[in-house]
């Protein structure tokens, strides 16, 4: 077979799972088992290139659990975030595309802090999971040290294998195992940035996405009753973490966004703003 045909047989065959991505999805696949990059495979592609049977055999076993819903990012090991690449699997959340806008502002917060004079900034990623938002403030702006906290067992141990990647690299890391409601109470005030995307959905709330049900932690989906105890306990940790004109971001479900804004600004905070 060769891989023209192999790409529109999992497009069709991932259409029919369900699967929105679907000829994204096949061409992350196939590159991944043949090492290459997505442009290298489009090239192979329009010249008919043909791919070898035991590539082919793996190939087809792997579409076969993407079809059955298992994530994209499970398969290849592999989650992309900003200019990360992370090592994500089972029983830790994959960070979505959405909370890059998160981690952006948490960029700016630090590169503004840097820019008024703070030589060596602080910031926190509560609820850190893969610890996208961590790595992505520590990567992004040298300078800072990041503080990460983590509860699920499962989870820390994919945050301390990207931790330690990124360290080699010069990234200035810690990571705790516990709760976000009390962590860092010794580097309570030290904080210019604290960020968190915790879990959120509430509790009768079933996820529309058979990947997010069968396989996301639910440790890192539900956040009580209304889906904002967390977001809540967050905005406690942010406020005696943070020094004075410290800066907190918090994300949420789109439908929330009024009732976060509100109880944000009821905990103390100034200048709330939501982003879309």
């Amino acid at each position: 077979m060769n891989l023209r045909q192999l790409l529109e047989q999992l497009t069709i065959q991932f259409g029919e799972a369900g699967i929105e991505s679907a000829r994204a999805d096949a061409e992350v696949l196939v590159a991944e088992v043949l090492n290459l990059g997505r442009g290298e495979l489009a090239a192979l592609a329009i010249t008919d290139g043909e791919i070898a049977a035991d590539s082919l055999t793996t190939v087809l076993e792997l579409a076969a659990r993407r079809a059955a819903r298992e994530p994209l990012q499970h398969l290849t090991g592999k989650a992309y975030f900003r200019n990360l690449a992370l090592a994500v699997g089972k029983g830790v959340f994959v960070p979505r595309p959405e909370t890059e806008l998160l981690a952006g502002l948490g960029v700016q917060a630090l590169v503004f802090a840097v820019d008024s004079g703070v030589e060596k900034p602080e910031a926190f990623d509560l609820a850190t999971g893969s610890g996208a938002i961590a790595l992505a403030m520590a990567t992004e702006v040298p300078a800072a040290t990041v503080h990460a906290v983590e509860l699920s067992e499962d989870a820390i141990a994919w945050t301390a294998k990207n931790f330690d990647t990124y360290r080699q690299q010069g990234a200035k890391l810690e990571l705790r195992q516990g709760d976000l409601t009390d962590a860092f109470q010794d580097l309570n005030g030290t904080a210019d940035v604290v960020l968190s995307n915790p879990p959120y959905i509430p509790v009768d709330m079933i996820p529309i996405y058979p990947e997010v049900v069968l396989h996301d932690p639910g440790l890192a989906l539900y956040g009580g009753q209304d889906g904002l105890d967390l977001v809540r306990a967050a905005s406690q940790s942010g406020l005696r973490l943070c020094k004075s004109g410290g800066f907190f971001a918090v994300e949420h479900a789109d439908i929330q966004g009024p009732s976060v804004v509100e109880l944000l600004k009821n905990d103390g905070w100034t200048q709330v703003t939501q982003h879309q």
